[in-house]
């Protein structure tokens, strides 16, 4: 077997690390870990010569090259809130959703965004959400109306055959989403669209940037509850994927809600639900993206285990 450069495997280890699960984690100074590493490989009596070690940037920040769906980085995030009343500049009133035309009923309530208000549980005053309260907008809708799906929608959704039950009925709704901002991530589920538009696919499934033209080119709506837990201001630039349901972390994201499948379990049509497979599923599509990188990068004839 021959041998496998450092770099290689430094990059290797920085993938499968704990910022693999996107959770939000101290950051560590790498300079001085760098420097205690030379220090040893070149000192006196060292078997080690010195090695030239690549700098390698903190957990926190979002390089995930074996994540199944990838970063939107640098991404303006903008607040709204169920029951948002419509404005010259935001003319969509927020009593309904895309997916849900009693969606501020179903909530329990206005989602008073004030954080002077808001509870330390991330909660509106005055009562307990009937939703989610970690909920987030992004700009594509999948339905044409109850009745029909958009017609791309098959081919741009990763996940649409796999959720597919019947026309007009989103496979988007409920989606989890992980929201990074600074050294904190958050989790949301997808449950309306916007900012702005609702076609904007290469966007959220591809590599395109945000298309929309408004509020500093907005590509995120996030709840006041996901502004609260990441301390976000308003127009703030985030981070954020989706993630799998058995990526999703213990948070207070997984503690309200009937559309929560935390909360209520629900059938094999919960959103990004794999059962019992889940892991071993993940751990064997992280074995096949490890051993491609190796083969990608001079290395095939790396012995795969």
């Amino acid at each position: 077997m021959s041998r496998v450069p450092t770099t290689s495997l430094l990059l290797l280890l920085a993938a499968w690390g704990p910022s693999a699960l996107a959770q939000s984690v101290p950051k560590v100074s790498t300079t001085a870990s760098v420097a205690a590493f030379q220090g040893r490989a070149g000192s006196p009596g060292s078997a080690l010569p010195p090695v030239a070690v690549p700098r390698v940037n903190s957990p926190t920040v979002p390089r995930l090259g074996y994540a199944r769906y990838p970063w939107k980085t640098d991404i303006t995030a903008t607040v709204f809130w169920i029951g948002e009343q419509p404005t010259e500049k935001n003319p969509t009133p927020n009593h309904q959703s895309s997916w849900d035309t009693a969606w501020m009923q179903n909530f329990g309530g206005f989602d008073d965004p004030d954080p002077a208000k808001r509870t330390a549980n991330f909660c509106p005053p005055g009562f307990t959400p009937g939703l989610n309260p970690f909920y987030v907008a992004l700009p594509y809708n999948d339905c044409v109306d109850h009745r029909s799906h958009k017609p791309e929608a098959a081919q741009v959704i990763p996940w649409f055959q796999k959720r597919y039950s019947r026309p007009g009925k989103s496979v988007l709704k409920g989606t989890w989403v992980a929201i990074r901002f600074g050294n904190r991530v958050c989790y949301a589920q997808w449950e309306d669209c916007g900012p702005f538009v609702t076609d904007d696919h290469a966007y959220v499934f591809g590599s395109a940037r945000p298309k929309n033209p408004n509020n500093g080119g907005a590509g995120i709506d996030v709840s006041p509850a996901v502004r609260d837990y990441l301390g976000m201001a308003g127009k703030a630039k985030c981070d954020w994927r989706f993630v799998d349901f058995d990526e999703v972390p213990p948070g207070p994201w997984r503690s309200m809600g009937m559309n929560n499948p935390f909360v209520r379990p629900q059938d094999d049509s919960t959103p990004q639900s794999s059962g019992g497979t889940g892991l071993a599923s993940r751990l064997e599509e992280l074995r096949r993206q490890r051993d491609s990188y190796f083969r990608q990068n001079g290395n095939g004839d790396y012995r795969q285990r």
